[in-house]
């Protein structure tokens, strides 16, 4: 299919599920092209799509193909973005950009969002979202992820934002939007490595119905927009918050020293962490990507049953 502003191209088995009023998870890539270290990255989208169906789903892996934006990869499509190299990173100001030149692509959360809403997805499972970064005051570098929550009407699922951010000032910037910030099981933001942070969640709701139940009422009510629903980490998994701190500020001084700015100083930041914390922080992350998927696909199936 093609919409008015882009191709957009949905795969044979998304657009059957879409037909039949099936759930449907939508996927990123970065994670795949700028997330995880080959054969890592192979692996994590794996498990994210079989976490999805093992719920009753189905997983739509959105990346761009030769200037095409492809809503559901297939497997073949998932290994070629995984072992691929020059993906460019694609977020909403450069995303015609990379059509236009008939590129790949990996969608950040921004991008993914939008393709999602052009589809007709409405749950989308990521890692963590992008948000305000530390001194972002003074220098405005504020995720794209922020203003497209309050743009796309796609419920995100997440382990709140990543733990390199001012997660105080994401958490006012989401509120200045009105975008929800619902805390699945928690009372409190997740810290993506970590369980919680000290800030607490707009609404805190324990099951998968009622948030399907919320999306509806919000945009019934004309509200427009996404919600945002925070997951803590599965305690197993969680690194131990003085050590992630260590690290964080490790990260950041090394950021600094070598001039590290703008869209590189996330993948920065979180190479650095996975260093010093010796790989733990990898783990971590697959596991909250793993929960995090699993969580969506059950939005997604009481989404559906109330269509």
């Amino acid at each position: 299919m093609t919409t008015q502003n882009s191709p957009l191209a949905v795969s044979p088995n998304v657009e059957a599920a879409r037909s039949a009023g099936q759930p449907i998870v939508a996927l990123e890539s970065t994670i795949i092209s700028h997330g995880f270290p080959w054969p890592q990255n192979l692996e994590v989208a794996r498990e994210a799509e079989e976490a999805v169906r093992r719920e009753g789903a189905v997983p739509a892996t959105v990346a761009i193909i030769d200037g095409i934006i492809r809503v559901g990869l297939d497997a073949r499509e998932i290994e070629q973005l995984a072992r691929r190299t020059g993906v460019a990173k694609v977020s909403r100001r450069n995303l015609s950009l990379v059509l236009a030149a008939k590129g790949w692509g990996a969608t950040t959360v921004a991008a993914t969002m939008w393709c999602s809403a052009q589809a007709g997805i409405h749950v989308f499972a990521t890692g963590g979202i992008g948000g305000v970064h530390r001194g972002g005051a003074q220098s405005f570098d504020i995720s794209a992820d922020l203003q497209e929550l309050a743009r796309s009407p796609v419920v995100v699922v997440c382990a709140g934002a990543k733990a390199i951010l001012d997660i105080g000032l994401t958490l006012e910037y989401l509120e200045t939007q009105g975008v929800p910030v619902i805390g699945f099981g928690t009372d409190r933001f997740p810290g993506f490595y970590v369980p919680a942070t000290p800030f607490r969640v707009d609404q805190r709701i324990d099951d998968a119905a009622t948030v399907a139940l919320a999306a509806r009422l919000h945009w019934s009510l004309g509200l427009g927009g996404g919600l945002l629903v925070a997951c803590p980490v599965p305690a197993e998994f969680a690194l131990d918050p003085e050590i992630m701190q260590r690290a964080i500020d490790a990260a950041l001084s090394a950021a600094q020293s070598a001039g590290i700015s703008r869209a590189d100083v996330t993948p920065f930041l979180l190479d650095e962490i996975r260093r010093t914390t010796d790989g733990e922080s990898l783990a971590t992350n697959i596991a909250l990507i793993r929960n995090n998927a699993t969580i969506a696909a059950r939005i997604a199936v009481a989404y559906a049953a109330r269509q």
